[in-house]
């Protein structure tokens, strides 16, 4: 039989009780639970279990509490002191916010800020002799900069009007079921994308002091990706073609309709505005309805995002001829619709498509 573990009378079995269940803080809370099994006869081992805690936890909170009665319950993270310890920081608040102003235009010599050049700031502001370049790099990631590459966006494209698609894209897809109420809907989004024979050079990751290579040989052959994608389960489609073109945009479509099963539901098809998309010659097979997106705004094409799944078997590598790439793509979008669904749910399933569908 376990030996019952001593407990100072600091508080009664009820007092303890009360503490447990009236304490906001989590760590505090569970160390009142703890006290509380204890003074109602339970062992220290199975105590500790009861709340989740280490036999070696359970015995310093019981010791503390004996020695120090409530002020050793407290949760020493929310009564710790803070410390100012490092070397003193190299700009003053004042000239932070400078400096954060200085950030929104470009530098002096008109070219782009690095962290070299705010290290030079730097010193043209404090008057030191010597700022590394390092301090440059930190002082930018302070300012809550990070590098990044900006996404092409057309100047054409407009704002307003691709916010007003995105806030009305909901009710439009409601509109479409309600047409078809009774039937069942799925909504698509669809794109093309070129592969050739053009390299695809990428940052990799590598050993250190061993640069890689890729061979290269610039060739203009290229095969094209059709590519559907349904963003709320992440279900894709592929087909691969040798051009663009309203002729076999139609082939395309009809293949679509039959391995969509277009016959059993209704499909809301949305795409760019390509020429070959409205051409009087497309012929959209019954069942399927197209919505265009606004002029000039592949960001919000879902299916954008799915070429660079497409490309990543194709990356610093060096093909002889377009069939080696048509091979290789062919696995990799069987491979994309079988076996990374899910992923591609994440990567298209935009926060404004959140509707039933």
């Amino acid at each position: 039989m376990a030996r019952k573990v001593y407990l100072a009378d600091y508080l009664s079995r009820e007092e303890l009780k009360e503490k447990y269940f009236s304490n906001k803080d989590n760590v505090e809370s569970r160390r009142w639970h703890l006290l509380w099994k204890i003074s109602c006869g339970w062992s220290v081992k199975n105590s500790a279990l009861a709340v989740g805690i280490s036999y070696i936890y359970a015995k310093q909170i019981i010791k503390k509490y004996n020695n120090q009665g409530e002020q050793g319950i407290l949760n020493g993270r929310k009564t710790r002191k803070k410390y100012n310890v490092g070397k003193k920081s190299l700009l003053t608040d004042q000239q932070l916010q400078k400096l954060k102003s200085e950030l929104e235009s470009k530098p002096e010599d008109g070219g782009l800020w690095t962290g070299p050049k705010v290290a030079r700031w730097i010193e043209k502001e404090t008057g030191r002799e010597k700022v590394w370049n390092q301090r440059g790099w930190d002082y930018l990631k302070k300012c809550r900069y990070s590098w990044q590459s900006p996404r092409p966006k057309h100047r054409k494209g407009d704002i307003q009007e691709q916010q007003e698609f995105k806030h009305n894209f909901r009710e439009k897809v409601k509109a479409f079921e309600a047409k078809h109420s009774g039937e069942e809907v799925d909504v698509w989004f669809f794109d093309e994308h070129r592969i050739g024979l053009k390299p695809i050079v990428k940052k990799v990751w590598g050993k250190i002091g061993e640069r890689p290579t890729a061979i290269v040989n610039h060739r203009y052959e290229w095969l094209y990706i059709y590519g559907f994608v349904k963003p709320k389960t992440g279900e894709t489609l592929w087909y691969l073609i040798p051009r663009v073109s309203t002729q076999w945009l139609n082939l395309v479509y009809e293949a679509f309709a039959k391995d969509a099963l277009v016959d059993n539901k209704k499909v809301l098809l949305v795409e760019d505005n390509a020429g070959w998309h409205r051409s009087k010659s497309s012929k959209v097979p019954q069942g399927i309805e197209i919505e265009y997106l606004p002029p000039y705004s592949p960001e919000l094409q879902p299916a954008e995002r799915l070429w660079s799944l497409v490309d990543e078997p194709l990356v610093n590598q060096y093909f002889e001829s377009i069939e080696e790439i048509e091979e290789i793509l062919v696995q990799r979008c069987n491979f994309l619709r079988k076996e990374m669904q899910e992923e591609i749910r994440k990567l298209t399933n935009y926060h404004w498509l959140n509707v039933s569908f």
